[in-house]
């Protein structure tokens, strides 16, 4: 048998076994504490989307960003749905980070009036995130 009748199964088997592995470089998307702990690969973006009304005076801050695990890579991101067409209607806040190496942290953001630092937040967010 020649070389190439050998390697060309071997490759196909190869092509196989890589098509059926799930994809390292798809984005984890949460929109709530509890599609979290969030595992992820190095490289590999998490997306966080949380309901938010900055009208009402409300912003989310991030407390803390796990940032031995997780790179920022986009401030947040205020939408509000096209079709809702109310003023001061509720809308949604977008974060991207992308994981950096191996290892476990915390993201955390409080939802909050930023003058009203006495205030316990009106909600957390709290991730565990695992970088694999």
């Amino acid at each position: 048998m020649t070389a190439a009748r050998l390697l060309l199964p071997l490759g196909i088997a190869l092509l196989a076994a890589c098509a059926q592995q799930p994809g390292k470089n798809v984005a984890v998307q949460v929109d709530k504490s509890s599609d979290c702990p969030a595992v992820l690969h190095p490289g590999q973006q998490l997306i966080v989307t949380l309901s938010s009304n900055p009208t009402t005076g409300f912003r989310w801050q991030t407390k803390d960003a796990a940032s031995n695990v997780l790179r920022v890579l986009s401030p947040e991101v205020y939408s509000n749905p096209e079709d809702v067409g109310v003023v001061g209607g509720a809308g949604i806040s977008t974060w991207r980070f992308q994981a950096t190496e191996p290892g476990t942290g915390e993201l955390l953001m409080a939802y909050h009036r930023p003058w009203e630092p006495e205030v316990a937040p009106a909600e957390l967010f709290d991730c565990a995130i695992t970088v694999k």
